[in-house]
Formats: structure tokens, sequence, C-alpha cells
């Protein structure tokens, strides 16, 4: 896996409506190795026939219930999962934690704080292997940027230094090069959860980035904006 938008996610939920919505949200995104099922046997066949990274369950089934199948499937794999439910008492919710799960979340929710909580059960679970395919040296047209040393490098063989906002911001985009990376989970990656208050500068560090990056700043290349969503680092080619 070289981006959490590689991992392969198994989604289990009775509800045909909201599986189509979640598959459409999480594709969105940039997931795009989604299996559902809508029962038990159908998650067992899912998982046999190709284990995901990420399982996302809910707790009523029609043949059974998801801590059961949580259990039955992490005695095949340790994956992490996240439990949907209806039911928000503490004590389910702490049930399911202490089967093991890595979140809770209860119905109705917010898309944007599935995705948030997807994308920090993958980089959590998966922190090392993430960490093993960062780049290095990003190549953007005829610049490079040294991603260890925070220096851009111009076909003039001068450099310009990134500051650590800069950078931190970068690496996030590089990191899912190709794909849309949300305002939220930006700022969650350059200056922490407790980011409210800093999104409204977000803007202007993209700008200052944009122009050391790009050749003509005011229409990018590269660092795309997506309006209502957030940013994209395009790859070489890529229209």
């Amino acid at each position: 896996m070289n981006t959490i938008y590689d991992a392969k996610i198994l989604i289990v939920d009775d509800n045909a409506d909201l599986l189509a919505l979640l598959c459409e949200q999480l594709r969105g995104a940039g997931y795009g190795k989604i299996r559902t099922a809508q029962s038990c046997g159908g998650a067992r066949a899912a998982f046999a026939a190709g284990q995901p990274e990420l399982m996302i369950l809910d707790i009523n089934l029609p043949d059974g219930d998801g801590f059961s199948l949580f259990r039955a499937l992490r005695a095949k794999a340790d994956v992490p999962a996240l439990f949907l439910s209806a039911r928000d008492a503490d004590a389910d919710r702490l049930f399911g934690l202490g089967l093991g799960a890595d979140d809770y979340l209860t119905k109705p929710f917010l898309m944007q704080e599935l995705l948030l909580r997807v994308q920090h059960i993958l980089q959590r679970a998966y922190r090392a292997e993430l960490s093993a395919a960062k780049p290095t040296v990003l190549q953007l047209g005829p610049r490079s940027v040294d991603l260890n040393d925070a220096v851009v490098s111009l076909p003039d063989g001068k450099t310009l230094a990134l500051t650590a906002t800069e950078l931190a911001l970068l690496r996030k985009l590089a990191e899912n090069r190709g794909h849309i990376v949300t305002y939220d989970a930006i700022c969650d990656a350059v200056w922490g959860a407790d980011y409210y208050g800093y999104e409204n500068s977000l803007g202007v560090h993209i700008r200052h980035l944009r122009e050391k990056l790009e050749t003509e700043p005011g229409a990018p290349r590269f660092l795309r904006t997506v309006r209502g969503i957030g940013y994209k680092l395009t790859k070489e080619g890529e229209p």
C-alpha cells in the first residue's frame, strides 16, 4: 500500500441505500477498492475473496450481529474495524471497543466525520508501511522538491526554502498525489486535531507554496483547488 487510498475496504450494512451512499462518498474521496455485503454470510464470503485492510461493520444484521462477525473475521486476520450502529448506548460502544475495534460511530453521522475516522484508522494501523512508501523527491515539471531538506530546485540552479508549514502541507499532498485531500485532512495533518482557527490561513499557505512550486502560480498546473472539497497535487501528465 503506497497511500491510504490503496486500502481495500469491506463495508457491511443491511441498508442498501446507506451502502450505496458510503461507497459513493468513499470513492469520491479517492478510495477505489471497496467491497460490500448486507449480511454476515455475505461479509464472510467477501472477506474470503480478498482480505481487506479495513472493515466498516454495522451491528444489526439480518443473520447475526456485527460484534460476532467481527470476532469471527478477526480470528482470521488482524484487520482494523470501525463499527456503525443506530444504538448509541455507551455499553454497546464500550463493548465494541473492548473487542478490539478501532472506532465506533453512531448513526446518523456526518459523512465528513466518517471519512476523517477512516483516514485516521488507516494512517494509524499502517503507519510503518505508509512511511516506507513516502516520496523523498518530488518532481513538478521543471522544478524538483527535496522533501527531506525542504528545498525547491529551479531549472536555473537556484533554490527556494520551504517553511515548516509549507513542508507539512506539501508532504500531505505528495503522500496522496493524484487524489483529492480534504480541507479538514490537510489542516489535521499540518496543525493537528486542534486546528480550529488555522483553517482560515490555509489558503494563504497554499498561495505561498504555489509561488515556489508553479511556473505560473495564477494558473497552477500541479497544486489544484477542488472547490468546496480541498486540494489535489496532480501527477505528471495529468490533464
